[in-house]
């Protein structure tokens, strides 16, 4: 049986003694080869904890990090040659340039000809004209950009994204997407991906974590986890019989918005053709239907809206 790229087991962050907080409540997982894995939840729910307890950049209460196959605490310099990270919320020194900075980081990494690494990635993400700038003349996306560079020229196995596309323009954010699929391609690279951009998630990950106030409460695939949420949103446009349709909704307690003339209703998949065919024969008359599918972003409104 092949080992997991990352295991982690029982991993747990306890904040204070006095009055402790758990941040991170024996979290349990495995990143396997070639998987993009999305680590998700509400704001509070752990997601970061668990990502700088992975860098080791923040201590561990307690539990296991093993990346392949070996104990992350006993060989944290040798495995992080083959993990890099980058996020959103982190930068580089601002006074340095971006050659300086890349410069200084392939230094790390024993890395020679750092342009022969960093400017086809610099020229794929469309800032090798700002390379001799300070990375303090930069505008939010680049340095997002930037970061991603720092994370993938150095050929590692495993990266962990926490929000990596989240001060990115869609047109870019869907680029940063199709660059990590083809990474993972071409070289069967592990990610563990954060974002609160769902429609990203399902067409990115293979599989989902839901972390909620530090607890694993779903581990799916993407997909599984949108049906879970059961209810399809029918939206229909009424002609005539907008009095009787509201009625027919209240009596059976479906639950509706309404706007002008345009109703929409929460139903389960088996529920619509009945529910059709009632208001046809309520004498109904529609001018369009619409029917959309439970979604991903529907399940984490719904997770993070039972955080509050």
């Amino acid at each position: 049986m092949i080992s997991p790229t990352l295991s982690v087991r029982n991993l747990r962050k306890i904040y204070g003694k006095k009055n402790p907080f758990t941040a991170v409540d024996g979290v349990s997982f495995d990143l396997k080869e070639g998987e993009v894995l999305g680590l998700l939840g509400p704001n509070g729910s752990g997601k970061t904890t668990t990502i700088q307890m992975l860098l080791g950049t923040l201590g561990v209460t307690s539990g296991q990090i093993h990346y392949f196959g070996k104990d992350f605490f006993k060989h944290r310099s040798e495995i992080m040659e083959k993990v890099s990270f980058a996020s959103t919320y982190t930068s580089l020194p601002y006074v340095l340039t971006i050659a300086e900075n890349l410069r200084c980081f392939g230094q790390f990494y024993g890395i020679r000809d750092i342009e022969a690494k960093t400017n086809p990635l610099l020229d794929r993400f469309g800032i090798l004209d700002k390379k001799d700038k300070p990375v303090s003349s930069l505008s939010a996306g680049q340095i997002t950009r930037l970061m991603l560079v720092k994370a993938f020229f150095t050929d590692p196995k495993v990266v962990l994204l926490d929000e990596p596309t989240a001060s990115l323009d869609p047109d870019v954010s869907l680029d940063v997407c199709k660059f990590l699929l083809e990474q993972r391609e071409k070289t069967g690279l592990s990610i563990l991906f954060t974002s609160h951009k769902m429609e990203e998630v399902a067409e990115l990950c293979d599989r989902t974590i839901f972390l909620k106030n530090g607890v694993i409460i779903a581990d799916d695939l993407p997909e599984n986890l949108a049906k879970s949420v059961s209810s399809y949103q029918l939206r229909l446009t009424i002609v005539d019989g907008m009095k009787r349709t509201i009625a027919f909704a209240e009596k059976k307690q479906i639950p509706y918005t309404l706007e002008h003339r345009v109703i929409q209703f929460s139903l389960d998949e088996t529920e619509i053709p009945p529910f059709l065919n009632s208001l046809m024969q309520a004498g109904v008359s529609y001018a369009s239907i619409q029917i959309k599918e439970p979604s991903l972003e529907a399940y984490f409104l719904k997770i993070a809206e039972k955080s509050q």
